[in-house]
């Protein structure tokens, strides 16, 4: 019977037979059955455990023994500082009180080891971010010319400089101003002339929510969107209400749908270039974006990660009928969609990890690869987890390693793996 068949044939059944086996010309793992396997090395929770070299490789040999082969090195955490060489962003050397410096370049380091152990290497970099209210620490409290770039809120006892909300996880800065566009493209170019990394994480490329930005060059080009003068800012956008209970939800004034429209239209408008300014350096480096799963809601941060031709406002009556111009989806390699949910089955449970990639593919529509996301510090059956990401998408990213560490989480994620290839 073997003699009857093509050599396409016998192609296929050695893949199937041999899926651990089975190289192209280059050496790599055949596509088809090698889907790419993300372990997060996040910088701040990181920050004092990697600064040892020994504690790099002796993690990223336990990443590789579990059945990952590609990591994510964070490399500009909330403070907006540097882990790597950077002639633009200061060195990031204290965090919390405790304090690192280094002879050596650590995303470097990364890289080099992770070859060694056949491993690809992604970079991370918050991308809007500056600073830590609740520490004060970061660039933008270095600095008095960072004041008039750092996003305003709006709350209901009025407008706020996140620099001086201390309520805030982060400050960020104004998406829309030029210079801010700027410096963050700036850093994005240096990493990718600088290092050989196989792909670029955006995080926190959004705005913080709701609340932000309500600054004056905002309103001005938000009026040059529309066509016309907002007569009361920003109460025509929204107001603020009060419930018996004393929290305070949102009240949809005339303008509530245009000005999410025109955010979630800065936020592409920067992804567009940035992959455009990415690939004209090195063209095969992945664009890749981390987002929450639950899409409906992701309006308010101007966060439309689907497909132009996936239309939200069919089933979400806060955006309006032009919100599906702002999908990203083709503008980005891959989608990490973050499925950080307790229950794992349920088509029916939007709470669910499978629920969650089953939307996802629906709204990306196949423009990008979408990678299953999982939080690690939910970890009580982590092996389903994985299991369930990895098969039911084309990868798998877990986040973070520090609760790998912790919980001792290798043996359950490399046998979810297992299950799932």
């Amino acid at each position: 019977m073997l003699n009857t068949m093509n050599t396409n044939s016998l192609y296929l059944i050695a893949i199937l037979l041999f899926p651990g086996m089975f190289t192209t010309c280059t050496g790599e793992k055949h596509p088809l059955v090698e889907k790419p396997k993300y372990m997060w090395f996040d910088a701040e929770a990181n920050f004092e455990r990697f600064q040892y070299k020994d504690s790099i490789t002796y993690y990223l040999d336990k990443t590789k023994q579990a059945g990952f082969n590609r990591i994510v090195v964070d490399v500009r955490p909330l403070q907006g500082d540097a882990l790597y060489a950077s002639s633009h962003l200061a060195p990031l050397t204290r965090l919390d009180g405790y304090a690192v410096e280094r002879d050596w370049d650590y995303l470097q380091f990364f890289i080099e080891e992770a070859w060694k152990r056949e491993l690809k290497v992604s970079v991370s970099t918050t991308i809007f971010s500056g600073g830590r209210p609740h520490t004060r620490d970061g660039m933008v409290y270095r600095s008095h010319d960072w004041d008039e770039q750092i996003a305003v809120r709006y709350r209901p006892e009025g407008l706020v400089s996140m620099k001086d909300d201390c309520s805030q996880m982060a400050v960020f800065l104004h998406p829309l101003l030029p210079e801010v566009r700027e410096f963050c493209l700036r850093f994005i170019r240096e990493i990718v002339e600088k290092y050989e990394v196989d792909g670029y994480v955006l995080d926190y490329c959004r705005y913080s929510g709701v609340e932000t930005d309500f600054s004056r060059p905002s309103r001005q080009a938000f009026e040059a969107y529309i066509g016309k003068e907002v007569e009361q800012f920003p109460q025509n956008i929204f107001t603020w209400e009060q419930d018996k209970d004393g929290n305070f939800r949102t009240v949809p004034g005339p303008y509530y749908k245009p000005w999410f429209a025109f955010r979630a239209q800065v936020i592409h408008d920067f992804i567009e270039r940035a992959k455009q300014e990415i690939k004209a350096i090195r063209p095969d480096v992945q664009l890749e974006y981390w987002a929450p799963s639950w899409y409906p809601s992701l309006y308010l941060q101007g966060q439309n990660w689907g497909s132009k031709r996936y239309d939200l406002a069919q089933e979400n009556d806060q955006v309006s009928p032009e919100f599906y111009q702002t999908g990203f989806a083709e503008h980005m390699d891959v989608f990490m969609c973050g499925t950080y949910l307790e229950k794992i089955y349920g088509m029916d449970e939007p709470e669910s990890i499978e629920y969650g990639l089953a939307r996802a593919k629906r709204v990306i529509r196949d423009d990008c690869r979408m990678v299953g996301s999982i939080y690690a510090l939910n970890h009580t059956d982590i092996e389903e987890a994985a299991y369930v990401a990895l098969a039911h998408s084309d990868g798998l990213m877990v986040f973070d390693i520090v609760q790998v560490i912790e919980f001792n989480l290798w043996e359950p994620l490399k046998k979810g793996i297992k299950r799932a290839e």
